[in-house]
């Protein structure tokens, strides 16, 4: 049959046909009910198996009152939330149980029919399958809920005004202000002008063009508030027209000022435990540093006694003759001065501070300022440093320790070594971002089993030592974002590379 000739033949039917039909071809289930407290079925349409898998004569008799769930039975009763009321009916929202034995969950509208002393005489209802709005709705409130709680700061901003239509608890404390009186803010008031104008037009542009951003920008938070907070992440949302043009914005920050204050005194313990590694190395370098003062105080004595002595015995007589011997005594004056300068900067407590210096330039310095040392060991230094000044961007004093530590421990790689060349090797290259450097000795070696703990505090292969001093070294290197590592063979010696950023 054509729907011509359907629309046909329902238009020939007498009202209460008409009726019979619509109410028999609706989707929804409407039926007649005995009045509370039973709601016994008097009678229903066939919608009823398509929704509840049972059929109408099945369910003709049966108290309907059972099948709710418990939860639910008394809804009406107690004007749940669930519950709306308008000119005379009700609405009602709540689970169902089906034939198989799982709840659904259904809308009904009710009206009470009475007679003519306002005595109910049954209930109409007109009930939907909503299970799967219902659903939805339930996870919208459950992630409402989560970002509501969430410790991340979450907003929704504006993709034409960039006014910020909804922030969370978290940003609201971040912000320092009330929930309760709320205020009108602005993405562009979150940052500084240069970094809005830059980075975050950048970071909407890249989530409109992607439907993500990922980064870090850092906000400008109202004055007084001693906090640090950043934008982690941008969503872009569409609508759902033909045009597909963003609508808002998702902003996910996160207030980072416990980190920051964490990162801060790690820092500073950082900072004070090279302080006390760069004091130890000093002691354990005292004789070697005495000797290599001694020797121009002791030029210096002898250069005074000569002029002196020749002063007495008259063969000198003018000012210009001493000239000579106040200028020796000058250079050697100046030699110890500097061997005291480079003692008092090695061992100087200072702030992390990077700056750009000549990586060569300092393996020089160390090389020079551990001179003595290796005089005593009977070892020579071998340079093969790459060309040019090798600029990188870091904590000379740091790095310059770690250096110390390397050499002298390629140094006293010797102590046991009954070879006669003892080389100890510094080079340093640069390999597309990183800067190499390594330090080797052509010592015993050392063996696996020692190799894979010699990093751990407080161990030490060294009668003497603490064990600090490698530990050290390597959290300066990798706070500068680079490596540090040993390689050996545990026969003919020892190899430490560092890998860090080379400046740019």
């Amino acid at each position: 049959m054509s729907i011509e000739q359907e629309l046909k033949a329902i238009s020939e039917m007498d009202e209460g046909e008409r009726s019979r039909f619509l109410v028999e071809q609706s989707t929804d289930m409407i039926s007649r009910h005995t009045p509370t407290p039973e709601w016994t079925f008097l009678d229903v349409s066939p919608a009823v198996e398509r929704m509840l898998g049972y059929t109408v004569e099945e369910m003709i008799g049966t108290a309907g009152y059972d099948l709710f769930h418990p939860e639910d039975a008394d809804n009406l009763i107690k004007r749940s939330d669930s519950v709306r009321y308008r000119k005379g009916m009700y609405t009602n929202v709540f689970r169902y149980k089906h034939k198989n034995g799982h709840y659904i969950w259904l809308e009904t509208t009710s009206r009470t029919l009475r007679d003519s002393d306002g005595k109910p005489i049954e209930v109409v209802c007109v009930s939907r399958d909503v299970t799967e709005q219902t659903l939805a709705q339930q996870a919208t409130r459950r992630l409402a809920r989560v970002v509501e709680a969430s410790s991340d700061m979450i907003m929704f901003c504006n993709h034409k005004t960039m006014q910020l239509t909804y922030m969370n608890e978290a940003t609201y404390i971040t912000l320092g202000t009330e929930k309760e009186n709320p205020m009108v803010f602005y993405l562009e008031q979150m940052f500084e002008p240069r970094i809005f104008a830059t980075l975050v037009q950048d970071a909407l542009s890249h989530a409109a063009a992607h439907g993500t951003w990922y980064g870090s920008i850092k906000m400008q938070l109202p004055s007084g508030r001693d906090r640090t907070a950043e934008i982690r992440e941008v969503i872009a949302h569409r609508n759902l027209n033909d045009d597909m043009q963003v609508e808002y914005y998702s902003i996910i920050g996160r207030d980072i000022t416990l980190r920051r204050k964490a990162e801060e005194e790690m820092k500073r313990n950082q900072l004070e435990m090279a302080h006390i590694a760069r004091l130890l190395s000093v002691g354990e370098m005292a004789s070697g540093l005495a000797h290599e003062i001694n020797q121009p105080l002791a030029a210096i004595l002898n250069y005074c006694r000569g002029s002196m002595r020749r002063i007495e015995e008259g063969r000198i007589t003018t000012v210009e003759e001493i000239g000579k011997s106040m200028e020796l005594i000058t250079r050697q004056a100046k030699r110890a001065a500097e061997i005291v300068k480079r003692m008092r900067s090695f061992v100087k407590k200072t702030e992390y501070q990077r700056m750009e210096f000549s990586l060569n330039e300092s393996c020089q310095e160390i090389a020079e300022f551990l001179k003595q040392e290796a005089l005593d060991h009977n070892t020579t230094f071998q340079f093969e440093l790459e060309h040019g000044d090798l600029p990188i961007l870091a904590d000379k004093i740091q790095i310059e320790q770690v250096l110390v530590n390397l050499i002298r421990n390629a140094i006293e790689a010797y102590n046991d070594c009954e070879k006669s060349h003892r080389p100890v090797i510094i080079s340093t290259r640069r390999a597309k971002d990183y800067v190499y450097i390594s330090v080797s000795d052509h010592a015993n070696g050392i063996s696996t089993e020692i190799l894979s703990k010699l990093f751990e505090p407080f161990f030490t292969s060294k009668s003497t030592g603490l064990g600090m001093g490698l530990s050290i070294s390597r959290t300066i290197i990798e706070a500068h974002g680079g490596q540090l590592w040993a390689e050996s063979d545990g026969k003919s010696g020892t190899q430490f590379y560092i890998k860090i950023p080379a400046k740019g």
